[in-house]
């Protein structure tokens, strides 16, 4: 039994909340823009977009891979593509 696309934005919007404290979040559901694309049906597609502290003194590379760890359990059940705006509050500094 497949449980490909089972995902919501909500799940991944709780798992960021818990594990980094953000202070601004926002987890889009992107996949009707992708409805006909072969990746489409492997899983959904979200873009997040985040800001914490604890991305401070982190590179764009180290975010996204923070991230990615915290969402590990939940990319199997559905996650296709993440697009990911993180930011740290001193980046606007």
């Amino acid at each position: 039994m497949s449980i490909t696309g089972t995902i919501s934005a909500a799940e991944i919007d709780a798992a960021l909340c818990t594990a980094l404290a953000p202070t601004k979040l926002e987890v889009l559901d992107d996949s009707h823009l992708h409805a006909g694309h072969a990746g489409a049906r492997e899983g959904r597609h979200f873009t997040v977009r985040i800001t914490t502290a604890r991305f401070n003194g982190l590179s764009r590379v180290a975010r996204h891979r923070l991230i990615y760890d915290v969402l590990h359990l939940l990319i199997p059940r559905g996650i296709h593509a993440l697009a990911i705006e993180a930011h740290s509050p001193d980046d606007s500094r």
